[in-house]
């Protein structure tokens, strides 16, 4: 027979550092493990009435914006007149503004096609899993395909005379240099955020940046035969 288990009650909110079989939770605190890692996660409450939350929220935005603007809808189409310049609905004018610097293929097949297989391919792969900073880890390696990436990348835009891609891609380019030669001590809490960044955080900066100027440039840039126009001027 083995020895008998205590069976004693305590007072806690941590199972495993208080291994009572009964326990009295106290008001202030409420029942709870503390593991390190979890082979499940719990979605329903905490994060579904987020995403439920977050769903209302811009429903009654939406809601709001059309209660008190008019969409910017022109006239009747006609077949026999075509405006000039024609533009695309503006979650296509970044697709557009790159027709007007690369050929069709180019713009309208092989990048899409490269960021939807990149998309799909890279969740495969042990890409920066942990979250840490992008340079944090194997430093030196990271840095040289740091440079050569923004490097090529840049010539390619420069080659192409795509100066509206160029200069975002700069502008991040500096920043993750900065946060290269930045580290958790530094004085500045600037250079502290930068270099905890993950690979994921800049790549999606990067393309929501390009997507941003891309749009903008699209709308408010662009006139008859896709000329550039400065907007103060009609």
């Amino acid at each position: 027979m083995t020895e008998p288990k205590d069976f004693t009650a305590g007072i806690g909110s941590d199972i495993k550092k208080s291994q009572k079989r009964v326990l009295f939770v106290t008001r202030r605190t409420s029942a709870q493990v503390k593991v390190a890692d979890e082979e499940q996660v719990q979605t329903y409450p905490e994060g579904l009435l987020r995403v439920v939350l977050a769903i209302e929220l811009l429903a009654i935005a939406l809601v709001l914006i059309s209660l008190f603007f008019n969409a910017p809808l022109e006239g009747m189409a006609d077949p026999t007149t075509t405006p000039n310049p024609a533009k695309a609905p503006w979650y296509f004018l970044g697709l557009q503004e790159m027709l007007h610097y690369f050929p069709p293929v180019v713009a309208g097949v092989l990048i899409p096609t490269v960021l939807v297989v990149a998309l799909v391919v890279i969740p495969y792969f042990n890409v920066n899993v942990e979250a840490d900073g992008v340079f944090v880890k194997n430093r030196k390696r990271r840095l040289t395909i740091f440079y050569i990436g923004a490097g090529a990348l840049s010539v390619f835009l420069w080659f192409f005379q795509v100066y509206v891609a160029l200069g975002p891609t700069l502008i991040i380019a500096g920043l993750m240099f900065v946060a290269a030669f930045s580290s958790a001590r530094s004085p500045h809490a600037f250079r502290r955020y930068l270099e905890s960044r993950a690979v994921s955080w800049w790549i999606m900066s990067w393309f929501l940046f390009e997507l941003i100027v891309l749009t903008v440039v699209g709308t408010f840039f662009r006139g008859p035969g896709w000329s550039w126009v400065w907007p103060w001027r009609g």
